[in-house]
């Protein structure tokens, strides 16, 4: 037995309404079943119980064992005291209060139907053998339910990026240029550098990066020199020692701090090494003056003309330093324009529209919608399941969706997986 069927068991009444006794038999009639509570505390506020004719309002705790009260230390914890019901499966001992009074028990036991344990059961059986839980019954869920439950796992999935974004603004007093700054990086800095991008630019004032606007040189220095790749004290080519040169300046003038930690290259594709994404980078911001205006504030931005502006001419012919390579434009694939998108410029558009109390999110919709679809193993996983995902609104809900419930066997917490047990989320 597993405490969320309990809850579910609890919150949607599947037990005879009218035949239910505490296990001193007391009669119970539950008028409200509470608030579910997700966080530390009583797991359903504010219910209503009738015991022998007396209604009580307070709390409801509910554990697989009885002993589980003890166990969780509740009878030392003031939280638990207004607690007017304790709902288990086995009640293996009594439960008293901090001042003496004992709790009454429903045991679950006794009122469940087998017909419900038997499907519960088998959503989980086998589960090593499957991607999902619910794989072979997936597609027999009502499309209007599932098609609702991944817009609002979409927005989910917005609100969670929304709170990394509340906390940059928090760390930059609010300046959203610095916060897409930094967005930005997280995203050129792939899986594997992300984090040291976005440490690389918390280093940097980013009023140095508007003062260096239309100064290429320059801003190629200060993002190669931070990321700490043009430490090296020996002359490697004209163009190392030229970006050195200006780097030194600019770490004396503004007294920058380098991060502990450099960039990786390794199990990157060429493409992607550090010193290409930071070379497009600073091409990005010294040809294009108030970038948060054009990306965010602008209903359609035209993302191929501001960020496909490739690099300085050195990077044609180069993917590091000294090492020269056959000629190249290294201008961002269509495929890496669409994560921007994804990662970067809707989360934070729904932000901002959050911030500024006028969301729009049909708009968010219609943006996203037209992207075409991620193509990862968990997109690939759902469509194996005859799931058809058409665009990058599809993907992320799917995404959310096997992060979020799947993989954690949240499934009485997923509408799917509740339809199936005939249960309404």
């Amino acid at each position: 037995m597993r405490e969320d069927l309990l809850h579910f068991v609890w919150m949607y009444r599947k037990y005879p309404i009218n035949k239910l006794k505490t296990n001193s038999g007391e009669s119970i009639i539950v008028e409200s079943t509470g608030v579910h509570n997700h966080l530390s505390g009583p797991d359903f506020f504010n219910a209503k119980v009738e015991l022998n004719g007396q209604l009580w309002a307070g709390n409801v705790e509910i554990h697989v064992k009885s002993s589980d009260w003890y166990a969780h230390n509740h009878q030392e914890d003031s939280n638990y005291d207004n607690v007017v019901l304790h709902v288990v499966w086995d009640d293996d001992v009594s439960v008293f209060r901090k001042d003496g009074t004992q709790i009454p028990t429903l045991s679950l036991k006794k009122y469940i139907s087998l017909e419900l344990l038997e499907t519960y059961q088998a959503l989980f059986d086998s589960r090593n053998y499957r991607f999902i839980n619910c794989e072979k019954e997936f597609n027999d869920v009502d499309d209007f339910l599932r098609n609702n439950w991944l817009d609002r796992l979409f927005v989910d999935r917005l609100e969670e990026k929304s709170v990394y974004i509340n906390q940059l603004l928090e760390s930059t007093n609010n300046d959203w240029e610095q916060v897409l700054f930094l967005m930005l990086l997280k995203t050129f800095g792939s899986k594997i550098n992300k984090d040291v991008f976005v440490e690389l630019g918390k280093t940097v004032d980013f009023s140095i990066i508007r003062k260096l606007h239309e100064k290429p040189l320059e801003l190629e220095s200060l993002f190669l020199g931070q990321a700490r790749l043009l430490n090296d004290d020996h002359e490697i080519d004209a163009h190392y020692k030229s970006l050195k040169k200006e780097y030194d300046f600019l770490k004396h003038k503004y007294q920058l701090m380098q991060p502990y930690k450099a960039p990786e290259f390794f199990r990157l594709r060429p493409s992607n090494f550090p010193t290409i994404r930071l070379a497009q980078l600073s091409t990005i911001y010294s040809t294009n003056y108030n970038l948060f205006h054009l990306l965010i504030e602008q209903d359609q931005p035209n993302i191929s003309k501001i960020f496909n502006l490739g690099t300085s001419v050195y990077w044609e012919t180069h993917y590091n330093f000294g090492k020269t390579s056959k000629k190249s434009v290294k201008k961002i694939s269509n495929s890496f324009l669409d994560l921007l998108m994804i990662n970067t410029i809707i989360p934070l558009k729904f932000s901002y529209q959050r911030y500024q109390g006028n969301m729009n999110n049909e708009s968010l919709l219609k943006i996203v919608k037209s992207i075409k679809e991620e193509d990862n193993s968990i997109v690939d996983n759902f469509r194996k399941l005859h799931v058809s995902i058409k665009d990058a609104k599809e993907s992320q809900s799917y995404i959310q969706l096997y992060n979020k419930y799947c993989v954690k066997d949240k499934c009485l917490d997923c509408a799917v997986g509740a339809s199936l047990m005939n249960i309404k989320v």
